[in-house]
């Protein structure tokens, strides 16, 4: 409004003033006079009233946008036309301001020390989450499985929804595999199941997103299946997961709520799914790298080395220490073909589960089994489910309640099967084409390793003497010193059994450049036949065992001859590179007695041996 027609309105008010005023000097009515007196009265002290009200607002707005400017609101003076004070407290003296830029931009400088809208824990809790660590008690393996519930722990925060669930598609079985879930429900079973015409199947099938919005509450346990008893699930989401071109796994969310996802909570679980696809290939890739190294070592520790195999349980321990990691398996069995027997056995069996499994030293059934079929066939027999192809594993009695993959690899060599690698799983389907190629080039070094000990072992029982220290073995040994004896018994004369052990000392490479037993050996045996005639019978019992049967001699003079052996023995050093050292032997004696033999006779020179060796060794005992 201009200032123009607020000046006539202003007149008219005016106007009413003297018109009221000359009102009394045209009437003689006593009662009009004073009916306009006090109109005229109320009517000027409104126009007053007003004229002040308007002054003190004009006032107070200035001072109220000087004051404002400023921005100091704990106490302000204001003073009016009459002079009266009055004051504008404001109830918090501490009101802070914070601009939005320095919000977004991160200055916060003229905020420091302060703790606004914190809780005290807010930083230890954050560090928690934040600083996680891998539990120590998972295999690389499971490493995925890890990063993939703590995103599912995101998705579920993140759409408060009430689980989220990543299941696994295996084309190949046409089975849906629950996987790993975020769920405040404890009602969730990991279980597989089969394609159906439920919302999991669908998305497969039609491999395109799902959405129920609102589910009836009858049909529930019909659509949602992975939980053991209804929930009260109004909404459901999924969307397929691709690796390659190939569907390989459902992301899903499901809610208590109606209508809680819809188009933009699709295209947001895509974003998730591209991640989980990523982190597969990552996964996959380290995977592949880390398994590759492992059966590198374990191909390398085979073939660095340079033991002598002195019985089948050395062969088998280095056997194991390498196949560990060459394939996944919960049990491991080595079928070895025994020469003596001239058959298959279970050998030695590694079970890391408490499930019952066969016994070792089971002999194979050819017929009519999985390992017979490898042996017969001389090639690799692979299992994907035992649980669908009920054929035995070793013998047709064999009691072996649970299923799984099986697979058995020959141990073949120039024509020949020495044994076979049986690798059983838990699960099925859990040995691809790829390792079968893989572990049938790799066995090749194994089947070397097990053809040489068994041709080694077939020459050592056809040689009567020892190859190392070139007297007779332990059988040769036995059978000639029987023989001797029956001869003395004939003749009645004694016969003496000294058995000679070699003392313990520190068998280290560490203290010496090289493994001192050899040439500790070779002294001793040395000095045994530099001992003995030819009237004596000398073998090789046992490793650091030797045997000496005497031919009508009385045991005591064996004792004699005995003590003057160990004090030699004691008082001459071995070279073992640039250092000498002594060595010591303990000594066990027997003389035969009526109605012995030669397995009875060994058996007094052994206690003989044990008293001695209970001293301390370094001594000769008879009985």
């Amino acid at each position: 409004m201009d200032s123009a027609s607020r000046n006539r309105k202003r007149i008219l008010i005016f106007l009413i003033i003297p018109i009221l005023a000359v009102v009394p000097f045209f009437t003689d009515d006593f009662i009009l006079r004073i009916i306009s007196a006090f109109i005229l009265i109320i009517y000027s002290a409104f126009i007053i009233f007003l004229r002040d009200s308007s002054r003190t607002d004009e006032h107070f707005d200035e001072a109220f946008a000087h004051n404002y400017d400023k921005t100091d609101f704990n106490s302000r003076v204001m003073e009016t036309d009459e002079g009266e004070e009055f004051k504008i407290i404001s109830p918090n003296k501490t009101i802070e301001v914070r601009k939005s830029t320095e919000i977004i931009g991160g200055n916060l400088s003229n905020n420091s020390g302060r703790n606004f809208f914190k809780s005290p824990d807010l930083k230890i809790e954050f560090d928690r989450i934040a600083t996680e660590k891998i539990p120590d008690d998972i295999s690389e393996d499971q490493h995925f499985g890890f990063a993939l519930e703590k995103i599912l722990l995101v998705i579920k925060d993140a759409f408060n929804a009430h689980s989220s669930i990543f299941f696994w598609y295996n084309p190949k079985t046409q089975k849906i595999a629950l996987e790993k879930y975020a769920s405040a429900s404890g009602d969730i079973i990991k279980q597989k199941f089969d394609l159906e015409d439920d919302v999991l199947s669908k998305i497969v099938l039609k491999k395109e997103p799902e959405i129920i919005s609102d589910l009836a509450l009858n049909a529930e346990s019909d659509n949602i299946r992975y939980y053991s008893s209804p929930q009260g699930i109004k909404s459901f989401v999924g969307v397929p997961l691709y690796y390659g071109k190939t569907l390989a796994g459902i992301l899903a969310m499901d809610s208590k709520e109606n209508d809680t996802f819809g188009i933009e909570t699709i295209y947001s679980l895509g974003r998730f799914v591209r991640v989980i696809s990523l982190l597969i290939s990552l996964f996959e890739e380290k995977h592949a790298d880390s398994q590759a190294d492992k059966r590198l070592k374990s191909l390398l520790d085979i073939v660095s080395t340079d033991k002598k195999f002195e019985d089948e349980n050395e062969l088998f321990s280095t056997i194991e220490n390498s196949v560990k990691k060459l394939l996944a398996w919960d049990i491991f069995t080595f079928v070895y073909f025994d020469p003596s027997s001239k058959s298959f056995k279970t050998f030695k069996i590694i079970n890391k589960t408490s499930l019952k499994y066969v016994g070792e030293n089971k002999n194979i059934d050819l017929a009519g089994t999985i390992v017979g079929k490898a042996i017969v066939n001389a090639s690799p027999v692979k299992v994907d489910d035992t649980n669908i192809e009920r054929l035995a594993r070793f013998a047709k009695d064999e009691d072996i309640t649970f299923g799984g993959s099986f697979l058995a690899i020959p141990l073949s060599y120039d024509g020949q099967i020495y044994g076979l690698f049986c690798f059983d799983s838990l699960k099925a389907n859990v040995y691809s084409d790829a390792e079968l190629s893989f572990i049938k080039k790799a066995i090749k070094i194994f089947s070397y390793i097990v053809y040489s000990f068994t041709n080694q072992k077939l020459l050592k029982n056809l040689l009567s003497v020892d190859i190392e220290t070139k007297l007779l073995n332990a059988k040769s040994f036995l059978k000639i010193a029987n023989s001797d004896l029956m001869k003395a018994k004939a003749a009645t004369l004694s016969s003496t059994l000294a058995i000679i052990k070699i003392d313990k000392f520190i068998d280290d490479e560490s203290l010496f450049e090289s493994n001192p037993f050899p040439k500790v050996l070779k002294s001793m045996t040395e000095m045994i036949i530099e001992a003995t005639s030819e009237l004596n019978v000398v073998g090789r019992i046992n490793r650091d065992v030797f045997g000496v049967y005497f031919f009508n001699t009385e045991s005591k003079d064996v004792f004699l001859w005995a003590e003057k052996l160990r004090i030699k023995i004691a008082r001459t050093p071995v070279t073992v590179s640039t250092k000498q050292s002594t060595y010591t032997v303990s000594v066990g004696i027997a003389s035969v007695r009526e109605n012995m033999d030669i397995n009875a006779l060994i058996e007094n020179a052994e206690l003989a041996l044990k008293k001695a060796l209970e001293k301390g060794g370094n001594s000769v005992t008879k009985i």
